[in-house]
């Protein structure tokens, strides 16, 4: 049975998208419904910083949400970055139950690591790993170089992953890296926050996890992305769900250039292309 692709964005609330993925004007309280019409999947990064959501938040987005839609949370920075995984297992167990409620629509749940978290502590993923429910994807994030060199660190970081049928998150920055910044202040920006590291394409459980992050020039978008629209396919082929998620410099014409890429994926499918935007009728974006 063929899988399907889940495609989606670093968040649902930017201001930025009203006009286009939203109405102009109205309040963010129809923001996360209005996003689930066109994406299937979101990364949600709030979670990284701010920690585990309110009860009442969840419960909030739970009624937004529909049954086919998929959370990608971060797990909190508190526990990778600063407890670096060691005695973390209560604050894991407590962040999983305050998502419970979203229990059918959680896709793969990220550990982004550190960029000093090298092959020394893998046994500390591996604990988290070992721990994890069953009925919750999880995926993971390296930005250590040891990772990216195919050596011995790289060898027992994907083992385990695939021991544990866990994805390896796959960060493709080279759109972003293929030109000097120069003095465009976004691209400034975002090469200054994201790592530069090798892209890897493996797959090491069945929902591979690609975080595409654009440059302001589309034409270097779509020429980065060729190779991705055929690997996803052959991925959805396979019997895999892959997550897409869809970052731009600025995230400011994200919705524009995800839909860009979803219609390619699709096309080369057979499939219908994404649907309108809420915004649409009232803007001139498209």
């Amino acid at each position: 049975m063929a899988g399907q692709l889940y495609l989606g964005l670093a968040m649902w609330a930017n201001v930025d998208w009203r006009g286009s993925l939203y109405p102009p004007h109205g309040g963010q309280q129809e923001w996360l419904s209005d996003y689930a019409r066109v994406f299937s999947a979101v990364e949600g990064n709030t979670t990284f910083y701010s920690g585990a959501p309110k009860v009442e938040t969840v419960a909030s987005w739970a009624r937004q949400a529909p049954a086919d839609f998929r959370f990608c949370f971060k797990l909190p920075a508190r526990l990778t970055h600063d407890a670096r995984l060691v005695n973390v297992d209560a604050e894991v167990d407590t962040f999983l139950e305050r998502l419970a409620p979203l229990h059918d629509r959680l896709g793969p749940l990220m550990v982004q690591l550190p960029r000093d978290f090298g092959a020394e502590e893998l046994p500390q993923l591996d604990h988290l790993l070992s721990r994890w429910p069953a009925e919750i994807p999880c995926a993971v994030e390296v930005r250590h170089s040891d990772f990216f060199h195919k050596g011995s660190a790289e060898v027992m970081l994907n083992r385990l992953l695939i021991s544990r049928g866990v994805d390896r998150v796959m960060l493709d920055v080279r759109p972003l890296f293929s030109t000097p910044a120069g003095s465009d202040p976004r691209l400034l920006k975002a090469q200054g926050e994201k790592p530069r590291r090798p892209l890897h394409v493996l797959s090491t459980g069945d929902r591979p996890l690609v975080r595409f992050i654009g440059h302001v020039d589309d034409a270097i978008n779509e020429r980065y992305f060729t190779a991705w629209a055929e690997r996803l396919c052959l991925w959805i082929k396979q019997g895999k769900s892959p997550f897409l998620f869809v970052h731009t410099a600025d995230n400011r014409h994200a919705p524009q250039l995800a839909r860009r890429l979803h219609d390619e994926v699709a096309s080369r499918l057979g499939q219908a292309t994404i649907g309108a935007f809420s915004g649409e009728a009232q803007a001139t974006l498209f």
